[in-house]
């Protein structure tokens, strides 16, 4: 059993906190954040163990673990931090947001043995599940081509989200560029396929709502791209495509993210309600192995501060495509999210940490699903320049779970 604290108190923290607490593996849960009162709050909620006043002061604890849950472009230089004072760390997304920072992740592993995991909920999406378990039957034949889409609409939910988290200069940081938060797209394309991208190009587009946000005088990031498109080459020859879109007529509270995958024998094309396999004879509708169950209502008292319009992904539970029969009994009727992935990850970590085996979104796989999306952005920036994409190796030998 190992005790861990969490770095940030905002919406999605308080999902995960809740599991962790809940897990047989896990101890003490203690909680820092920038807002002192947004810690204390979440303690007294939840009956954590307890507050520390500062980042600093949470890796100075005896704390084994620490959970980064900080704004997105933070979580690089942190993660080095906690791994440097002899922490476990268990990280949102993204891993981070340049080359260098992913490659000092790494080193860091390396230097000092302990677990990284960056907390992938496409990698339990139940579309990736069952491509997986599809492409184990040898269903697909060679898989030559893949899809993977973060479909989000500012408008549902992302002015809400990113006022909460940047205070009166939000605008400033809600401009962060698609392409830097790619794994949600790629990770369920990736999770599902034995390869990585080694090229790229990509084309961005240029916002043109003129509210301030994406407007590239404001943006923290220098950014004025609210969707953009890239066409990944594969190691295997392959080829995967993804969108990351911002201004989208798409009812994203209903699904985020969806994918495609096309095989010499099969296929499987996943739309907002409707998922389908499809071979040389016939089309069969998959949707209700797919299909979530509801965990918790979106009016639970717990959502409050959350926006109306990004609740349904902190409720789904699990789908028939997943086994839950591997997770703990404690976690029966508590909290899930993200198409039933949130166990799943919590359980990934407190297994990987305790028997010290590599998770299954390690730091190497997470900078195959991280890393691809810095390059694009950097191949839209160069009006989509096709860039090599480096790669750290494989990662070490993971369980399968």
């Amino acid at each position: 059993m190992f005790s861990i604290g969490f770095v940030g108190a905002g919406q999605f923290a308080g999902q995960f906190t809740e599991l962790f607490h809940l897990h047989p593996g896990v101890g003490d849960v203690h909680v820092t954040d920038v807002i002192p009162e947004r810690a204390q709050e979440l303690v007294d909620r939840q009956g954590l163990a307890g507050t520390r006043p500062s980042f600093e002061d949470m890796l100075a604890s005896d704390v084994d673990a620490v959970a980064i849950f900080t704004q997105r472009w933070t979580h690089g230089p942190l993660v080095v931090r906690a791994l440097e004072a002899g922490k476990h760390v268990y990280s949102a997304v993204p891993m981070a947001i340049t080359a260098d920072e992913i490659a000092a992740i790494i080193d860091a592993v390396r230097a000092t043995g302990l677990t990284y995991m960056m907390g992938e909920t496409s990698y339990y999406h139940p579309a990736t599940v069952y491509a997986r378990k599809r492409l184990a039957d040898g269903a697909f034949g060679r898989v030559f081509y893949a899809e993977g889409d973060y479909v989000h609409d500012m408008d549902l939910g992302f002015y809400k989200a990113y006022q909460y988290s940047g205070g009166e200069n939000w605008k400033s940081t809600a401009s962060y560029p698609p392409m830097l938060y790619p794994t949600h797209a790629i990770g369920g394309v990736l999770g599902a396929l034995p390869t990585h991208a080694v090229s790229v190009s990509c084309i961005g587009v240029r916002d043109e709502r003129g509210d301030g946000v994406f407007d590239r005088s404001v943006s923290q990031f220098g950014n004025d791209f609210s969707n953009a498109t890239a066409l990944f080459e594969l190691a295997d020859g392959g080829v995967m495509r993804t969108n990351e879109m911002r201004r989208v007529g798409y009812p994203s509270h209903i699904r985020e993210s969806r994918f495609r995958f096309f095989g010499t024998e099969g296929s499987f094309e996943q739309l907002a309600q409707v998922s389908v396999w499809q071979d040389k004879e016939k089309v069969t509708d998959v949707s209700t192995e797919l299909e979530p169950s509801s965990a918790l209502s979106v009016d639970d008292p717990s959502l409050a501060h959350v926006a109306a319009e990004l609740r349904p992904a902190f409720v789904s539970g699990h789908a028939p495509v997943h086994d839950v029969a591997r997770l703990p009994a404690s976690f029966h009727g508590a909290h899930n999210g993200h198409e039933g992935s949130h166990q799943f990850l919590v359980d990934d970590f407190v297994h990987a940490v305790t028997t010290g085996t590599p998770a299954t979104v390690n730091p190497w796989v997470a900078a195959r699903f991280t890393l691809p999306g810095i390059i694009a952005h950097d191949s839209a920036l160069q009006d989509g320049a096709r860039l090599t994409i480096p790669d750290f190796g494989d990662p070490p030998a993971a369980p399968t779970r």
